[in-house]
């Protein structure tokens, strides 16, 4: 702990990605990216762009991105707020909603960074346990709470709640802000943004970096009242007025233009998680039932500390989390048919 540090800097705890080592090609299974490149529109954007236009700021509001996105959902502008990635956004929305004198809650089995958030901004919080399922019971958010952080599909079990299930979570906690981090939701889940229009304490938060294949680009998006979205921009412009680069909007408003391939991916990595699913299942793995691009897995014999080791030397990376409750746990992201072929190949020697 350096002299020079504020107090704080040496409490936190900060988050760790999912590794990125450079000694060799992996096949990287570990941080739930997409296996297919951006939209062909994606690359004729930036073959197009004004090059010379870099030399001045972008716009702050980001204007068009931000009516496009709203025209997407059937919101007003006004509804929206884009960020430098959902983690970004979610920051946002920690300081600017959840900084209340009661605990804010989330699942104990959840997205590693609301706990870094909170320790960021000072958050009180409380874990609410997932059941031996690792599903998420909304009965358990019936206290008093000054705010609720659910992501759907939860991460890293990939387990969706049904849209009815939020909308009663909704209800009985009208006097607190209720967040659902959507990061998964075009694999298999429903959103919730159409019931922002009845429920003026939601947000939803979502990324371009899953189903838009945009990991590189660092693009969040926030969906909610106006007055929720106004708390946001206030944050935002007390703290970078210039979030989101005009490059990075160009391209996102390409890729939403092209919704016929934006279907194809999402469909493509459905069909090959339940083709992956199956085969785990016959390795002799429990294979939890997923509504994102990646599975949550344990084996009934092998640990998986010995498996994610004996992976990463044949060259593939999953993400193991030495939590506990899910120690004996691995998330492997859905890659492409022959990535998945290679994991299975690699796991069936290892098991064997």
């Amino acid at each position: 702990m350096s002299k020079f540090w504020s107090d704080i800097v040496g409490r936190l705890d900060p988050y760790v990605p999912g590794e990125q080592p450079q000694d060799q090609q992996y096949i990287k299974l570990n941080t739930n990216e997409s296996p297919y490149p951006p939209s062909p529109a994606v690359a004729e954007a930036l073959a197009n762009f004004d090059c010379a236009s870099l030399r001045r700021y972008p716009d702050p509001e980001s204007g068009r991105l931000t009516d496009a996105l709203a025209e997407y959902h059937g919101l007003s502008a006004h509804q929206v707020f884009v960020g430098n990635g959902s983690d970004e956004v979610l920051a946002h929305a920690f300081q600017a909603l959840l900084q209340k004198p009661l605990p804010i809650r989330f699942p104990d089995i959840s997205y590693s960074f609301y706990p870094v958030y909170c320790a960021l901004y000072q958050i009180e919080f409380e874990t609410v346990a997932l059941d031996a399922g690792f599903n998420i019971d909304i009965n358990d958010y019936q206290s008093s709470n000054g705010g609720i952080v659910i992501p759907n599909p939860n991460a890293p079990t990939g387990i969706a709640l049904e849209l009815d299930a939020i909308a009663q979570l909704l209800d009985s906690n009208p006097e607190s802000v209720v967040i659902i981090d959507e990061a998964y939701v075009d694999f298999g889940a429903r959103s919730a943004i159409p019931l922002i229009g009845d429920h003026d304490n939601l947000l939803v938060v979502q990324t371009a970096s899953k189903s838009r294949s945009l990991a590189g680009l660092r693009l969040g998006v926030a969906y909610g009242s106006s007055e929720l979205i106004e708390a946001l921009q206030r944050v935002k412009n007390s703290f970078n007025s210039y979030p989101i680069d005009s490059l990075a909007s160009a391209c996102a408003m390409a890729s939403l233009g092209d919704e016929p391939y934006f279907e194809q991916c999402r469909q493509q990595v459905i069909a090959s998680r339940e083709r992956l699913s199956a085969a785990l299942a016959i390795l002799g793995f429990e294979v939890f039932p997923s509504s994102s691009n990646f599975v949550f897995v344990r084996h009934t014999r092998e640990s998986a500390a010995g498996l994610y080791q004996e992976l990463k030397k044949a060259g593939i990376l999953v993400r193991y989390f030495n939590k506990p409750r899910i120690d004996n746990c691995l998330r492997i992201t859905v890659g492409s048919d022959a990535e998945c072929d290679s994991l299975l190949a690699a796991l069936g020697l290892i098991i064997s």
